[in-house]
């Protein structure tokens, strides 16, 4: 039985018209409901009770349903507990194609905002005996990193480092001296997807992306000073870097209008080229063609163009983040021990070898709004990580705890190797807007210790921590289920918004 909450629209009605019948659920633990429906592929849902009945989105799960009918999907399916209503595919979706197979990749299944993720800072700080100066750092930061709807960045980019960068990722912004080797080893993919080519971006991605190298943006993007609460797994925290009462730096940003943009116009370009392929789909938005055709292969290394300018954005970010600490504390940032835990994507398509029915085969995985959780020594884990997983991080919402965790093995077994990404949304923005208003959510805000700094105060409307799901019970979920195990939760002390 669903529990319709209010956004129940049109817009539920169409995408159950286009599955024809309301999706039956049945529940297989604790944490995990299938789906039953007529298509190529099983559906799960990582879900507990409590989740399911207070805040589950109908037309997310009416989604899963059209994605489990593309070419070449491979069972599961997968939605997490922070599923959520989506363009095509639901944020909080996880889905691979067999390659091999004729397996699809879908601009849709990526997102608009490529590889939007979370980085993790570290510093030597004791949050106690630093918090004196918090205010002082939030207005350091503000001051120096652009935030905002279409904000342009202060770090100019020639044309031509332009193109280096979409080639080389964080790898170019740490070979200008922004960082240093040990960022992009703490980084997925090494902070660069070498298929990037960008002789298959268009002038006018170029355009909106090379102004914004260093730009958090608007939305639900933030950078936030957290204290380390709670440390649930020592050991993994220890090799993290992480301990009790820790100020540390979330960065939550991707690829700004030049992902927007590559997201738009190969939309677009698998639109048209669907009848080529014979390929039909429940729903336009999630256009898409062949992982090997030429328009499959072009996305592809638009794509990967896309992710390394999130990665380059990202480590462009710490260095002005690094920078503001310097000038806070009179004191370089090494020795202030600011080192990056990890660096995680959110919404990106990858090549892996994962095990279906009893055998390996080549996927293109999509995740969107959703974490790679790989397990104990899994191929592309950086050596520091060898022992205990890759870094899972999962950013609450401006006044709620955020996680770390782990992968684990069970994740490589039933989920793609993929862990949640956040709490998801329960009220749309515009719902936001009606039910609220700026001084009562800052003014909550405040009560619980956090400092708040953005440009637009419906921004902060926007992202107040009522829109969103209770992260607690979301990583409960995933813990409970066994695909990520826990290693520390920080809170929020003074958060900067677009």
């Amino acid at each position: 039985m669903f529990l319709m909450n209010n956004r129940m629209t049109e817009r539920t009605a169409k995408a159950m018209k286009e599955t024809h019948n309301q999706p039956i659920l049945e529940r297989l633990s604790d944490g995990i409901v299938k789906v039953k429906a007529s298509s190529e592929a099983d559906i799960i849902i990582f879900i507990s009770r409590e989740l399911q009945e207070t805040s589950f989105d109908i037309e997310a799960v009416s989604q899963l349903v059209n994605v489990s009918s593309l070419p070449g999907v491979v069972s599961p399916v997968i939605g997490m507990p922070d599923i959520h209503w989506g363009y095509g595919f639901p944020i909080g979706g996880v889905a691979g194609f067999d390659v091999d197979k004729g397996g699809v990749i879908s601009p849709g299944g990526v997102g608009f905002d490529v590889n939007c993720g979370v980085r993790l800072l570290r510093t030597n700080l004791l949050f106690e005996e630093v918090k004196g100066h918090v205010g002082d750092l939030l207005a350091s930061i503000f001051s120096s990193v652009p935030t905002g709807l279409g904000r342009e960045a202060n770090v100019a980019v020639s044309r031509k480092d332009f193109f280096s960068l979409l080639a080389q990722g964080a790898q170019w912004v740490v070979g200008q001296g922004k960082g240093e080797k040990a960022d992009l080893l703490c980084c997925e993919e090494g902070g660069c997807m070498f298929d990037a080519d960008a002789d298959v971006i268009s002038k006018r991605a170029i355009e909106r992306g090379r102004s914004q190298v260093g730009s958090l943006g608007a939305g639900n993007h933030f950078l936030e000073l957290q204290e380390v609460e709670d440390v649930f797994d020592e050991k993994a925290a220890r090799t993290m870097g992480l301990f009790k009462g820790q100020l540390v730096v979330m960065i939550h940003t991707g690829s700004r209008g030049f992902g927007h943009q590559v997201c738009s116009d190969f939309v677009k370009e698998m639109l048209s080229a669907m009848d080529r392929y014979r390929i039909s789909v429940a729903d336009k938005q999630l256009a898409c063609a062949p992982f090997y055709s030429k328009e499959g292969q072009r996305y592809w290394k638009a794509m990967c163009c896309a992710a390394n300018f999130a990665w380059a954005n990202r480590q462009m970010l710490t260095h002005l983040v690094r920078e503001a600490f310097e000038r806070v504390f009179n004191e370089c940032w090494r020795s202030l021990g600011i080192g990056l835990v990890y660096d995680v994507a959110h919404n990106i398509a990858k090549i892996e070898r994962h095990k279906v029915g009893g055998s390996y085969r080549t996927l293109c995985v999509h995740r969107k709004g959703a974490t790679r959780a790989f397990a104990p020594h899994t191929a592309d884990l950086p050596e520091v990580y060898a022992e205990i997983g890759q870094p899972v991080l999962v950013p609450g919402n401006m006044g709620s705890r955020s996680y770390v965790l782990s992968g684990t093995r069970m994740a490589m077994e039933v989920s793609l190797g993929s862990c949640c990404h956040g709490a998801g949304r329960t009220l749309s923005r515009r719902e936001a807007l009606r039910q609220l208003d700026y001084a009562s959510v800052v003014s909550h805000l405040q009560g619980h210790g956090v400092n708040v700094m953005s440009h637009s105060r419906r921004t902060v409307v926007e992202e107040a921590p009522s829109a969103y799901k209770d992260i607690s019970q979301v990583v409960d979920t995933v813990v409970r289920t066994g695909i990520g195990k826990l290693v520390a939760s920080m809170r929020p002390v003074g958060v900067i918004k677009g």
